[in-house]
């Protein structure tokens, strides 16, 4: 999954809540996030793209915190 915005994500089912671990290290939240959006994020060549398009500004979100690269 090589990407320039983001490092890492997984998606929790049960809480609807996609977190993700961007290139700069900072890891947020966004919760309420259906499950074919995970989905198709999983599924996008360029997932950076997928999520500035689909994600970011469309869902309440929250910084947890910050991995070292």
């Amino acid at each position: 999954m090589p990407s320039t915005l983001i490092r890492a994500f997984s998606y929790n089912d049960v809480a609807a809540t996609l977190e993700v671990t961007f290139a700069s290290g900072a890891i947020y939240h966004y919760y309420q996030v259906p499950p074919d959006i995970a989905h198709q994020m999983r599924q996008a060549f360029a997932k950076g793209e997928y999520f500035n398009r689909f994600i970011r500004g469309k869902y309440r979100f929250q910084r947890m915190s910050t991995r070292s690269a």
